[in-house]
């Protein structure tokens, strides 16, 4: 009773969403490849009167992409967004958004300048009224169609080079579904061929990135939705669980006893339907997910191939992680060893940092875990679990992050699988964003992890290594069962205490 009226309550609250435009999804604007809408608060091209942005040709990195895909001209997503459009809106300042009508991540307040860090916390630290309003912004999203974006259900070419426009509507949670299927689906040859060993998203440098940017805009579309500014994405702590903890009538669903594939009848989950899970039946008709429902969300979590999935990760998996000084290294693929992102993602082992081709680790192990919907990198969104797991994986990415300090120059510049380049733009998020932008500290992206608040406290410090020219200081520490090291860039007029004991005053 309460999820329903907290449904209704909310169902009044304006939504937007993410990522074809409905104000360029027009013949006009495919055929002009523009896309400049008017912000609503001055009716001009993306806010150009008030100062919020102009419409501007693209331009795109030029950098060589790495020998995975061998194509050219093949597909919808390759140089993105071209394909549709080469003139978006770019913004000023602190101005964001497909009309520059948002604000930047980290900002708010009507002219964008009022800063705010918001804290995403544990799903078991949430009350139960915090639970209960979580639950029911899933179902109101799962609800609402979205006024402002629609999504294709052909290629350019199909829309005869965009004289002939193929979109339809999508409620605002199956956008994001949609768009996770879209970024990692093969490549359309032609026939009956195609191209499996393609994706933007995944098995490469910009896995982090991407996905940080997902939840981010995903936030933004339930602050959106219902009023709620302060929105954040829960997550959910996996280190050393034995089983699905969450997968509870209470949190994301139990198990039916009828029929274990399949969730609770005292879910409200258990009603929900799935999209763009049948990619060999896309493939076999040359075709796009157009966002039909397709049946029942399914999973089955602890009752897969323990063969390759032995066990869900262990708190010394992740500090094994966190150990990795290589941001990325090799081919920047799957088969990359010592890198941090392609043991994360959980295609090397935990225990060496090898790529392992027949073990499914770390992220990858939650989703064999689950047994279902969420098993199948196309479809795995649908699985509102997704959100949770997927916000502790970019936990573990900025404690990396805060760990080791890398310039932006450490994400590669070139040589990446194709759309994984540093300064390459994301599939398929209008705006524009660039792999790049998201290689930063959540707090400068307006957002913390409540595990992570005190991170920075070293209660306990083993040693101090000064570097030979005196540029900064490491800082070991011991804290809760683990060592840590805390990088700073010195200020000689405070004391450090030295060797085993507390730290003293700090910069």
């Amino acid at each position: 009773m309460l999820l329903a009226a907290l449904c209704c309550l909310l169902w009044s609250f304006r939504t937007s969403a993410g990522h074809f435009p409905r104000a360029c999804a027009s013949s006009k604007s495919l055929m002009e490849k523009e896309c400049c809408p008017a912000w609503t608060g001055d009716s001009s091209p993306c806010g150009q009167l008030s100062g919020r942005g102009a419409c501007q040709d693209i331009t795109l990195s030029k950098a060589p992409l790495g020998p995975q895909y061998p194509f050219t001209g093949m597909d919808d997503r390759e140089a993105w967004p071209s394909v549709f459009y080469n003139r978006t809106c770019q913004c000023f300042g602190n101005f964001m958004g497909f009309n520059c009508g948002n604000c930047k991540f980290g900002f708010w307040g009507p002219n964008c300048t009022e800063k705010r860090l918001l804290v995403r916390r544990n799903i078991f630290d949430l009350s139960v009224p915090e639970k209960n309003k979580f639950l029911a912004y899933l179902t109101l999203a799962k609800h609402t169609t979205s006024p402002d974006y629609v999504i294709p259900i052909g290629t350019y070419g199909q829309m005869n080079n965009g004289s002939t426009p193929m979109f339809n509507d999508i409620n605002v949670y199956d956008l994001f579904v949609w768009m996770h299927y879209y970024v990692s689906r093969d490549t359309l040859l032609g026939g009956s061929e195609i191209w499996k060993d393609i994706d933007f998203a995944h098995e490469a440098p910009g896995f982090l990135p991407w996905h940080r940017l997902f939840l981010l805009l995903w936030e933004q579309e339930i602050q959106k939705l219902t009023g709620d500014e302060n929105f954040t994405i829960p997550y959910w702590d996996w280190r050393d669980a034995k089983s699905c903890d969450i997968c509870t009538d209470e949190y994301m669903g139990g198990r039916n006893p009828a029929n274990p594939n399949l969730l609770s009848p005292a879910s409200f989950f258990s009603s929900w339907q799935i999209i763009c899970t049948r990619l060999e039946e896309y493939n076999s008709h040359q075709a796009l997910c157009d966002g039909t429902p397709e049946g029942p969300l399914l999973r089955n979590p602890g009752n897969h191939d323990k063969a390759r999935t032995p066990r869900l990760p262990s708190s010394a998996d992740v500090e094994f992680c966190l150990s990795l000084t290589q941001y990325e290294s090799d081919s920047m693929d799957k088969a990359a060893n010592f890198s941090f992102r392609n043991t994360l993602e959980g295609f090397a082992s935990p225990l060496t940092g090898i790529a392992d081709a027949s073990q499914s680790s770390m992220h990858n192990a939650l989703h064999i875990y689950m047994n279902g919907t969420m098993s199948q990198v196309q479809g795995s969104a649908n699985d509102p679990i997704f959100l949770l797991h997927h916000a502790f994986v970019d936990s573990i990415f900025e404690q990396w992050l805060r760990r080791h300090h890398p310039l932006q120059e450490v994400y590669p510049e070139a040589n990446a699988p194709i759309g994984h380049n540093r300064e390459s733009y994301m599939v398929p998020f209008i705006p524009l964003y660039r792999n790049g932008d998201f290689f930063v500290s959540s707090r400068d992206l307006g957002y913390d992890y409540s595990n992570l608040q005190d991170s920075g406290k070293c209660p306990k410090v083993t040693y101090i290594v000064f570097t030979q020219d005196l540029s900064h200081i490491d800082i070991i520490c011991f804290k809760n069962g683990t060592f840590f090291k805390i990088t700073l860039s010195p200020s000689w007029n405070k004391q450090v205490g030295s060797g085993h004991g507390s730290l003293g005053l700090l910069w």
